[in-house]
């Protein structure tokens, strides 16, 4: 018997050891054996009844589909800002908050069937290998890329590809009338979040940031280092219409202002554990005018730069009440390749307050509040801002600030009446775009000998072109006073062929000239200035 037990003994034991490895592998280290070995009800009903469907339900089922509706309808109880990113959209979104993406390097519309190039990246690989605006991409290898039913995603997928990887191209030039072939390396093209960056005045500078990406401090370092070296001794930081993005980013950029040892912001989660972000000695530029510009849809990251800015009564914050996002949200992988982004900790600006809306009501509830600041008149005078007096913090300076829904602002900005705001809308939602697109399609070499600045000072958008715009947007059955609003029209068309021609920073900066904001942080200037603003030249381009 014992002789037997002997040659047991080594199977049990490796038998043993190989469980544990197992179990050891699946197990956190902050696991208790309770835990271990107890079961969750919550979760194994949940299972169960996916398990249930998936074999025994009488019909086929997409039990994928039900698993993300359930997740949504989860999270849905939760807060507005945790939310479930499905596996399709992963990659979108890990490009756009990465700040790259693999591919050619070139913006195209999709012209009559046909890839037409409107702008190749500068210094991606088209650009590198002379591929111009107007270019028309035909094939991709031996794949067609013209045709009525090929949907965008289709031809992006064609062109993007793993670093390092050829794609021989085949383009028509209309220009000169040709066809040739072209042999392009795939290679990491930069999502840019800085949209825009000039110089204003002689000596104020301007920054746009369109979201808080991870390449995002990088881009605004490099941008503020090129407008010092052009004279910039203030500078203008546009965060409107910013959603936010990474908190790390954004406590990174505010140091830039704030000198050592100013507090950022501080976080607590649901433990009641604080912990706090300070300045460093790293900021490149301290003790220097900065106007901050937010709207009502800045949120989040932006929000955390104008309250730390404001509470520590550096620079001064300019435009309309920010969204009111005061909540941390990290990205966790689901294991099938979608993620959930769950609320973890609040935040809350350096005198102790916290700018988030209150959820209490639902989902639909939260933005329906937001958008009654439409009807209750503080989109066009600050004195319609509701506060609430047990809110009320106070900055070292002794300016009164408050919690409870966004950063309101130092220096008010009505929104425009709505025909101005309509104008930007045609223009953000690309109808301009498109339409001067299709206009530079026609003849691209009357602008082949327009100098960049030549075209600022010189071109000007004429009659014929404003009214063949009315047409274009009468045709999409849209309605406004377009003849009381012709300069502000004729400067974004203007602005939409420098960025099409030229770059996106001279179209800002040329669509600076009917900026309210801006118009209101020169005036500003020139106050603190002691100049009178009526004889100043509010807006004077700089080369």
């Amino acid at each position: 018997m014992k002789k037997k037990y002997f040659y047991i003994l080594p199977t049990i034991l490796a038998l043993a050891i190989a469980i544990g490895i197992f179990i050891g592998g699946k197990l956190h280290f902050s696991d208790t054996p309770e835990k271990l070995f107890s079961t969750n009800s919550k979760k194994d009903k949940l299972n169960r009844l996916i398990d249930y469907i998936d074999y025994e339900y009488v019909d086929e089922i997409d039990t994928d589909s039900i698993v993300d509706v359930t997740v949504n309808n989860i999270l849905g109880k939760l807060d507005p800002h945790s939310v479930y990113i499905p596996k399709s959209e992963m990659e979108a979104v890990a490009e756009s908050m990465k700040g790259d993406f693999v591919g050619i390097g070139i913006r195209f519309n999709k012209f009559r069937d046909t890839v037409t190039v409107v702008r190749a990246i500068k210094d991606g690989p088209s650009d590198r290998k002379g591929i111009r605006s107007g270019d028309k991409i035909l094939m991709a290898q031996n794949d067609t890329l013209y045709g009525k039913r090929i949907p965008n995603s289709v031809l992006v997928d064609k062109l993007k590809g793993k670093p390092g990887t050829k794609v021989r191209l085949k383009v028509y030039r209309k220009s000169e009338n040709r066809t040739f072939d072209v042999s392009l390396v795939r290679d990491i093209v930069p999502i840019k979040s800085v949209e825009a960056q000039y110089m204003l005045t002689s000596d104020i500078g301007y920054i746009k940031i369109n979201r808080f990406a991870e390449s995002t401090f990088k881009e605004f370092k490099r941008s503020l280092y090129n407008l010092q070296r052009r004279g910039a001794q203030k500078l203008v930081l546009d965060l409107r219409d910013n959603p936010g993005g990474y908190l790390g980013i954004a406590e990174k950029l505010a140091d830039e202002f704030l000198q050592e040892g100013k507090l950022i912001l501080f976080t607590k989660n649901k433990r009641g554990k604080v912990k706090k972000a300070y300045a460093t000695n790293k900021g490149s530029f301290e003790n220097k005018p900065i106007y901050v510009l937010i709207n009502e849809r800045s949120a989040s990251a932006s929000e955390i730069i104008a309250g730390a800015l404001q509470d520590n009564d550096i620079g001064t914050i300019v435009g309309r009440r920010s969204f009111g996002k005061g909540l941390v949200q990290r990205e966790m992988d689901l294991g099938d390749g979608s993620a959930v982004r769950l609320t973890v900790s609040r935040y809350y600006t350096p005198t102790g307050r916290s700018i988030q809306k209150s959820y209490s009501k639902g989902h639909k509830d939260y933005y329906q509040r937001f958008m009654e600041r439409y009807n209750s008149g503080e989109m066009i005078s600050m004195d319609s801002i509701r506060v609430v007096d047990s809110l009320k913090f106070t900055t070292p300076n002794g300016k009164v600030v408050y919690g409870g829904g966004g950063i309101i602002p130092d220096v008010f900005v009505p929104i425009g009446s709505n025909e101005v705001e309509a104008i930007k809308s045609m223009d953000s939602a690309g109808f301009m775009s498109n339409f001067i697109f299709q206009y530079l399609e026609e003849d691209r070499s009357r602008f082949a000998n327009y100098p960049k600045y030549e075209f600022i000072e010189e071109y000007k958008v004429d009659d014929i072109l404003f009214e063949r715009f009315i047409d274009f947007i009468l045709n999409r059955k849209i309605r406004i006073d377009f003849y009381a609003h012709e300069n502000m029209i004729k400067t974004y068309l203007k602005a939409n062929i420098a960025e099409q021609l030229y770059s996106p920073d001279l179209a800002a900066e040329i669509k600076s000239t009917h900026d309210d904001m801006l118009q209101k942080v020169l005036k500003l200037n020139a106050k603190n200035q002691e100049i009178n603003p009526s004889e100043e030249n509010l807006i004077q381009f700089s080369n």
